[in-house]
């Protein structure tokens, strides 16, 4: 069928045929993980459309409880680690950061012996938290700080933060220098102790008292499928679901929810998901992190609603597979090391295809 001719007049009303709506896509995330996991999703939108016109929107919801301040400057390294990967100004090596970085003014405060010298901004990092932390000053929420950082970055999807109001996660440790048990700034337990202290509890500071920033409800409850990837089911995932009304929110979105294991063979890949598995008592394997998060329709035993329809799990871990399906989730096993483009596109696309798969039960 052919499309209604525009007219050049005017006054004169044109009409076109009006193409497929976007798919729209709702992700859940953190950091390294997320970000990567991210990379493949847009490789695999951006083949779809040159191959097939379909359209792709992704909205991105950022763990904001790793956040911090330190030099007077606004901290946010989940949302800027999708911003620079998906912008293409991340260091890949180290997953984290700028690119081509120097650290001069890092270098400088530690001449003045100004600390903590285990934490250093870059200088070209600097210019982010600077730039954010006035804005912030000047009374803009969070939420439209980041759109406007991501103003300069074009990372391709719609980046929001989990909530505008101030969270952070604090872990109780054995401290290696007194012996004491104290609660530590999550980054103090993780960049300075690299997650080998015994910690004993994980505590995220005005969760409970938070709401979801604008729009992420919205990009849950219009999703045509939404997606946690591999990011830290405790101190990532988990804080965004704790944020009031987003558990309920996601267990009631018609989309499918589907996720990604960021366990494989009984270890974490990247990161301290197995410590801080082990704190909150939860097993760690493919299966146990699924059936923490909980099936959707499903109560788990700490009263929380269940979020997951389906999961992804490594080839390693295929013996999961049974378990989780007689639980009642929709299960694979699949290659999930993002290796390369190749393989992290893959997976992304296993990721849809079980979430096709979930929508058609």
């Amino acid at each position: 069928m052919s499309s209604t001719p525009v007219t050049t007049h005017p006054d004169a009303p044109s009409t076109v045929e009006a193409g497929p709506a976007p798919r729209r896509l709702t992700v859940l995330s953190g950091g390294v993980g997320g970000a990567r996991f991210l990379e493949g999703l847009l490789h695999l939108a951006r083949r779809e459309e040159a191959e097939s016109g379909t359209v792709t929107e992704v909205t991105v919801v950022a763990n904001t409880a790793d956040d911090w301040w330190l030099h007077g400057l606004k901290v946010c390294p989940d949302l800027d680690t999708v911003m620079y990967t998906l912008g293409d100004g991340i260091d890949v090596e180290r997953g984290w950061g700028r690119r081509e970085e120097t650290w001069n003014a890092r270098d400088e405060l530690a001449a003045y012996g100004v600390g903590p010298a285990w934490f250093g901004l870059g200088d070209r990092d600097l210019a982010t938290h600077l730039v954010r932390t006035q804005m912030l000053d000047a009374g803009y929420p969070l939420s439209a700080v980041t759109a406007a950082l991501c103003r300069r970055w074009q990372p391709g999807v719609e980046l929001l933060p989990m909530t505008d109001d101030r969270v952070e996660t604090h872990v109780v440790i054995d401290d290696p220098d007194t012996g004491e048990r104290r609660a530590v700034h999550f980054q103090e337990y993780w960049v300075r102790h690299h997650a080998e202290v015994p910690a004993h509890g994980v505590v995220p500071i005005g969760l409970e008292d938070s709401s979801p920033a604008p729009g992420v409800l919205e990009a849950i409850a219009g999703a045509d499928v939404v997606l946690v990837p591999p990011s830290n089911p405790v101190v990532s995932v988990g804080t965004i679901l704790g944020v009031p009304g987003v558990r309920e929110a996601i267990a009631s979105t018609p989309a499918p929810v589907v996720g990604v294991s960021g366990i494989i063979g009984e270890d974490h890949v990247r990161g301290m998901a197995r410590q801080l598995l082990g704190v909150v008592g939860v097993e760690v394997s493919a299966a146990g992190v699924a059936e923490h998060y909980g099936r959707r329709g499903a109560t788990g035993s700490d009263g929380a609603t269940g979020v997951l329809d389906g999961w992804l799990v490594d080839t390693v871990d295929e013996k999961a597979v049974e378990r989780l399906r007689a639980g009642g989730f929709a299960c694979r096993a699949v290659p999930l090391w993002m290796s390369d483009d190749d393989t992290t596109t893959a997976l992304a696309a296993a990721a849809l295809d079980l979430a096709a798969e979930v929508g058609r039960r």
